[in-house]
């Protein structure tokens, strides 16, 4: 009767115990919010990534809009833009294949170079299996002629513990020396991948420049046959508004982008918050459900210490004092259990899942006085100065010779870089709190919408396209999308 008494007392301990434990347990990172968490991860750094290209669309079709508006599509530049392009996007591929050449050449002299460290160490793992291989048959030592030489057994027993040693070293030299030949074949199989690299990164670099002096040529008989008809229009004052216009009306769609992307953003940010607002309320649940759950516990101990009293009650009048001492004792650890379960449980409280940080957007804070010049040349066509064939400069033109590095003057991201018709190849830097900097003439666009850049990285290159006469550098900056004078931002 007691004995089955106790059986179920210690079965109910147990399961209290079993239970505290479990509890404790229960609240360990769940696998499958994990999993949903990492997919949202990876789905905003997606989003991320498509970001620059949707913002490529959007202004393409921006451009393709105002192109679609010109009131004549006669005009002896247009003639120009296939060519000027090709030419800046071969130049801005020739660009990469150049990185991407020196990368592949340091990287197969650093092969190089390890693959004669390897050598070297190759050669000293084998020097050390020969000489251990020399010193054992010199010795004449073998496990067959210790046991057959008929020596005491402890000499016996010493000779085969030396052999053991030899056995082992010479076991570990056999793999030093199959490690080192794998570790070289691995290296020369990578060397003779970047070789075959660098072959085709010399072999399309070679094609690249054999279409820029096609382009080249096609460009200089297009001027040739329209050379007479440019003229003509670089004096036509109209010519000359209609390109400013064009250019007014490209900035002020960019300025509503920027501004859209701005409010996408903010909407994102707010959703963020939203959701983290929404699992925060989702821990304080969990945490008052967690609550209640070890008040539940704490009443089950409870009833189970009653229990515990009354077996021992039992126990005393039963004159059994041993079991009501090991009653009493599993009472002890099964309260013990329950407190440290508690405790564990109290200390690490449920935390609200992190939310799965977005992709960083890189925020640009404007422009301050003193910019470097985008590039080093004499100012020509200062701003606000009347120009020979009719209107005002809106910005001042750099001469310098053609492929000479054009400058970022300040950090940004670029929203435009294409061939615009008066302006030739043409790159705009956002630079945040509605300031915009404009180059143009260039002959070769270095970078991609939605590149960020930062002052002094190469955007581009000095050239003539557009139809200008001499190379040089087109340069404005714009505030709330209006011409500043860029002499009062810039310094030598």
């Amino acid at each position: 009767m007691i004995c089955a008494q106790h059986s179920k007392f210690r079965q109910l301990v147990l399961g209290l115990v079993l239970t505290g434990l479990g509890a404790g347990c229960a609240y360990a990172a769940d696998p499958a919010e994990l999993t949903r968490q990492q997919a949202q991860a990876r789905l905003q750094q997606e989003q991320a990534r498509e970001q620059q290209a949707q913002l490529r669309e959007r202004i393409s079709s921006l451009h393709k809009q105002i192109e679609s508006q010109e009131s004549s599509r006669e005009d002896a530049a247009l003639a120009l833009r296939e060519s000027e392009s090709a030419i800046s996007r071969i130049n801005q591929r020739l660009s990469q294949l150049s990185d991407e050449t020196d990368e592949a050449e340091q990287a197969l002299e650093d092969l190089n170079s390890r693959i004669k460290q390897q050598d070297v160490e190759l050669i000293q793992r084998r020097d050390e299996l020969a000489d251990q291989l020399r010193a054992r048959y010199a010795s004449g030592l073998s496990p067959w002629t210790a046991l057959l030489s008929g020596d005491d057994p402890q000499d016996i027993a010493r000779d085969l513990g030396y052999l053991s040693y030899i056995s082992q070293a010479q076991a570990d030299a056999v793999r030093a020396v199959q490690a080192a030949l794998e570790e070289l074949g691995r290296l020369q199989q990578q060397a003779a991948s970047r070789r075959e690299q660098l072959k085709q990164l010399a072999s399309e670099t070679q094609a690249q420049k054999q279409e820029l002096e096609k382009q080249g040529e096609e460009r200089r008989k297009v001027l040739a046959k329209i050379s007479e008809q440019l003229a003509q229009q670089r004096t036509q004052a109209q010519t000359l508004e209609q390109n400013e216009s064009r250019l007014s009306r490209l900035i002020s769609g960019l300025d509503k982008e920027i501004e859209r992307l701005a409010e996408e953003a903010r909407i994102a940010e707010e959703k963020r918050r939203a959701e983290e607002a929404r699992r925060a309320e989702e821990a304080r649940r969990k945490a008052e459900a967690r609550q209640r759950e070890i008040e539940a516990q704490r009443r089950a101990a409870q009833e189970a210490q009653k229990a515990a009293r009354e077996a021992q009650e039992r126990a005393r009048r039963e004159q059994d004092a041993q079991r009501a001492r090991e009653a009493r004792e599993q009472v002890e650890r099964a309260r013990q259990q329950m407190q440290d379960a508690e405790r564990a449980a109290q200390e690490r409280p449920p935390q609200a899942a992190p939310s799965p940080t977005p992709a960083p957007r890189v925020r640009h804070s404007g422009l301050r006085k003193g910019l470097p010049f985008p590039v080093p040349g004499e100012v020509q066509g200062r701003f606000g100065v009347a120009r020979p064939d009719g209107g005002n400069w809106r910005g001042i033109v750099l001469r310098a010779g053609e492929g000479t590095p054009v400058k970022a003057v300040a950090p940004g991201r670029v929203v435009f870089a294409d061939w615009l018709k008066g302006f030739g190849n043409l790159i705009i830097v956002d630079h945040g709190a509605k300031y915009l900097t404009v180059y143009a003439y260039n002959q070769s666009l270095l970078k991609k919408v939605g590149e960020n850049v930062s002052g002094g990285d190469v955007i581009a290159t000095v050239g003539s396209t557009g139809g200008q006469v001499e190379s040089g550098l087109y340069f404005e900056i714009r505030e709330n999308g209006k011409p500043v004078n860029p002499l009062l931002w810039l310094t030598r």
